[in-house]
């Protein structure tokens, strides 16, 4: 049902819009003129997410659909005597995930300098020990593009302390149907739901309840959007990635159906009725269980929220580095997510 090209497209120009956790308001405003191109009424909260609501036949149940727009990146956290930058993580990653990886630093100005992730101790032709060097805070540094050799002509090009450092997605679709990229955590899902928004209103479907979308703008550092989450909600599905690993189930061909992730099990009805869907839609699924993992849904749950809790998403190969899945896990993933939407909600 949901189109290849159409969610390859919108992956590339998501992924493409610099956006780690704090500064993630571009991709925000891209998707609120997304949902407005296709009708669909927003709202801007006060944390800097976007929620947009497409009206159902029922008004006192609701659905909650959430993907998260923001993406790892960093910060910087002091300007070197030499010039060049020492930097704060923003998101949980080891270091060797993002060395040698192309980045941006832009200042509080809106200036936009390039550079390289590196470790300190980078040339093997000066370095006896560069590659048994630990990859720390301390030890990796970026690399500017500018003619800077000293603390005092980085400043001069307005670069500060505080000043937001994003990574180069690198995006690339091969032949294969394989998408390479950063950032796929969560763009993926974003795109998916955009798409998925734009069927619903191209084949005229009036949705069975009332449905929120949130595009989550802090999931990376835990924030989430759960203060949104309106009082008639009664099914919250978190749509994002499905990890991919040793001793998981998950693939890139897929989608992947979270049965227990580090907080505990999901909702067993809403995790059987969507391998139902599945199953007689004829999708591809995967069930999980992810050890190291936490999604907005199960925030909501640790939040208080009286809820049915779900998680579903595309698989995703090496996570929280250079990322890739596969078109198929794409297209069942926004396949399981347009059939769910107009089913009946789950008993309590």
């Amino acid at each position: 049902m949901v189109e290849e090209k159409k969610i390859v497209d919108l992956i590339t120009q998501l992924v493409s819009i610099p956006g780690p956790s704090g500064n993630a308001s571009k991709a925000v405003a891209f998707t609120e003129e997304k949902f407005k191109a296709l009708g669909v009424s927003t709202f801007k909260t006060n944390k800097g997410g976007l929620l947009a609501t497409i009206e159902g036949k029922d008004h006192s149940k609701h659905r909650f659909l959430t993907a998260h727009v923001d993406t790892l990146g960093a910060m910087v956290k002091e300007i070197k005597s030499d010039g060049r930058l020492k930097l704060t993580k923003i998101g949980g990653f080891p270091w060797n995930m993002a060395e040698g990886e192309y980045c941006e630093i832009e200042t509080a100005e809106g200036k936009h300098y390039t550079g390289t992730i590196l470790i300190h101790q980078t040339s093997t032709h000066v370095y006896k020990d560069a590659g048994k060097a630990e990859r720390t805070d301390e030890n990796m540094e970026v690399r500017i593009d500018e003619k800077t050799t000293s603390k005092e002509e980085t400043e001069a090009l307005g670069i500060q302390v505080g000043d937001f450092v994003s990574f180069d997605p690198r995006v690339q679709v091969t032949e294969s149907g394989f998408v390479k990229s950063r950032h796929l955590d969560d763009k993926a899902s974003v795109a998916l739901l955009l798409h998925v928004a734009e069927k619903l209103k191209e084949n005229n479907i009036t949705l069975p309840y009332t449905t929120h979308f949130l595009i989550s703008n802090n999931e990376e550092i835990g924030f989430g959007g759960n203060s949104n989450i309106p009082e008639e909600t009664v099914e919250y599905l978190a749509v994002d990635m499905g990890a991919i690993g040793d001793g998981q189930a998950t693939d890139e061909y897929t989608v992947s159906i979270c049965a227990k992730d580090s907080s505990g099990p999901y909702h067993y009805g809403l995790r059987k009725k969507l391998v139902q869907i599945a199953q007689d839609h004829h999708i591809g699924y995967k069930i999980d269980i992810y050890p190291y993992y936490g999604s907005d849904a199960s925030a909501a749950i640790r939040a208080g929220f009286d809820i049915i809790h779900g998680l579903i998403g595309p698989g995703i190969d090496a996570s929280h580095a250079y990322e890739r899945t596969h078109v198929d896990s794409l297209l069942h993933t926004g396949d399981l997510i347009y059939y769910y939407l107009q089913s009946d909600l789950v008993e309590a």
